[in-house]
């Protein structure tokens, strides 16, 4: 009897085995197929039931309208996207309606294998700060995710099932009089920006959420047009979006594809290929790194033959969230997160007047933080988190941070606290995601100085998925040479690092 261990490392061992088998069959450009959403085991192995067996069986139909896999040729495209995140995807769309260009995404695994995948999914504006670098950008951002669902609904398509959009409206919560305060001017300054935002009393929060623990310093800004989406199923919407593209000869994907090295044409001396571990992909436009937290590391691999020095210092920034599959016994209606969520947000060292609050200690040296935050997704799963961590590249799951993450959580919710967290060891999910952490904060995107098309796409930190539409319409009036919806100043690569 064979025995196989059901985690995401699971799929990902059986879509990339698959990838080997199709190469051999077919030539082209290789798409799997995700129709089905992926369930995670909690570090323990059993046998491959029928439930299972069907699900790898899934996995092996590959559909007819599908691109074909990738063979060992040397292809080009006027854009070359490198990263399948929900940023890289996001970027491949907007060239592909927004131009008659031709796009190719590259990724050295499959989509959602990296941040996106291990998100919580918040499009949100109760947590940015007005007047911010990066409010305008996270602004539009979220207008284009409004734009497309009502696209969607307009069509007669269901958005809930298409991206597992929902507007929940967000709360941003305080137990003290100073959050309270805090979070008072905060609702202040967003009325004053034109978004809708109300100050929540105790009573007034208590109604909304009645399962958050309230006393008479507890408060809460209310900003009911945030949402939320499953970034899964948003990046297989995005991904069947760019496929159709495929049949007019206008898009590829070249996935389990590392690249390997920059290459130069013979003429310019400019940067016009990629040579991945398979193929020579040429760009006659751009060539995008939108590759997350190994975006920094992989520009300097792909530079170190040549004579430019550059250091984009994007640092992987470990996060924990714990889901509870199925709980049905408890209820939320909206997105919830702490208002100490905000301050860990740029925090990289412990930060001695907040420690006695349990929302951020040392650990093990390393700097972590874990916030409340508390969202009920589209299957009625609780998803609760969330940890920041400096960690390397680690992705392991450190059982010390998801009881840390339960036990904060119960300090909202005293529901929680009626079972311990064993007891849901058979119906629980940990997701472990490494964030793409910048110091400043902000961003970057923009061209690489000195090579005019090289872009980068990366450092968005927790904010991928709220900033995605935004950061791929910026990048592409930049490549296009149309005028910029939002200042892409800020967060350019020149003046920064």
């Amino acid at each position: 009897m064979m025995v196989v261990e059901l985690d995401w490392c699971f799929y990902k061992r059986i879509r990339h085995r698959l990838f080997q088998i199709n190469r051999r069959r077919f030539t082209g450009t290789l798409c799997f197929k995700s129709t089905f959403e992926f369930k995670k085991s909690h570090s323990q192995s059993c046998s491959l039931n029928s439930d299972q067996q069907k699900k790898v069986n899934e996995v092996s139909m590959a559909s007819d309208s599908e691109p074909a896999p990738a063979s060992h040729s040397d292809q080009t495209f006027d854009v070359l996207v490198i990263g399948a995140g929900i940023i890289g995807l996001s970027i491949a769309r907007q060239f592909l309606i927004g131009s008659d260009l031709s796009v190719a995404v590259i990724d050295k695994a499959v989509p959602c294998s990296g941040a996106t995948g291990a998100g919580q999914g918040y499009i949100w504006m109760a947590s940015k700060t007005v007047g911010s670098e990066g409010w305008e950008l996270a602004l539009r951002s979220q207008k284009l995710w409004e734009e497309l669902a009502e696209s969607l609904k307009d069509q007669g398509l269901d958005p809930l099932q298409l991206l597992g959009w929902k507007k929940t409206g967000s709360l941003l919560v305080g137990r003290t009089p100073e959050e309270s305060d805090k979070l008072k001017r905060m609702v202040k300054q967003q009325c004053e920006a034109g978004l809708r935002a109300e100050y929540l009393s105790a009573s007034d929060l208590h109604v909304k959420e009645p399962e958050l623990m309230v006393d008479k310093d507890t408060g809460a800004a209310f900003l009911p047009d945030d949402s939320q989406l499953n970034a899964r199923r948003a990046a297989e919407f995005l991904e069947k979006g760019n496929r159709h593209y495929s049949s007019k000869g206008r898009y590829a994907e070249f996935y389990n594809d590392p690249v390997i090295s920059l290459l130069r044409s013979d003429g310019s001396g400019e940067f016009k290929a990629i040579k991945t571990s398979r193929n020579i992909l040429r760009s006659k436009k751009a060539i995008v790194v939108a590759a997350g937290c190994w975006s920094g590391s992989l520009m300097s691999d792909l530079l170190r033959e040549s004579e430019i020095v550059l250091d984009i210092p994007v640092k992987p920034r470990n996060g924990h969230l714990l889901v509870l599959e199925n709980f049905n016994s408890f209820q939320l209606n909206h997105g919830l997160m702490e208002v100490g969520y905000i301050d860990h947000h740029h925090t990289a060292v412990p930060l001695p007047s907040l420690s006695t609050s349990g929302l951020l200690d040392d650990h093990d040296g390393q700097a972590l933080s874990v916030s409340m935050t508390a969202t009920m997704d589209t299957m009625g799963n609780i998803v609760l988190g969330s940890s920041r961590q400096f960690a390397g590249f680690c992705t392991e799951v450190e059982e010390s941070i998801v009881n840390r993450i339960w036990e904060r959580a119960g300090e909202f919710f005293p529901k929680l606290r009626e079972k311990p967290l064993s007891d849901f060891s058979k119906s629980r999910e940990v997701r472990v995601g490494l964030r793409p952490y910048v110091p400043d904060g902000k961003p970057v995107i923009g061209p690489v100085p000195g090579l005019a098309n090289v872009f980068l796409a990366t450092g968005h930190e927790g904010e991928g998925l709220t900033m995605a539409l935004g950061t791929a319409e910026m990048l592409a009036d930049m490549v296009l040479g149309n005028p910029q919806k939002v200042d892409s100043a800020p967060f350019a690569v020149h003046g920064r690092f």
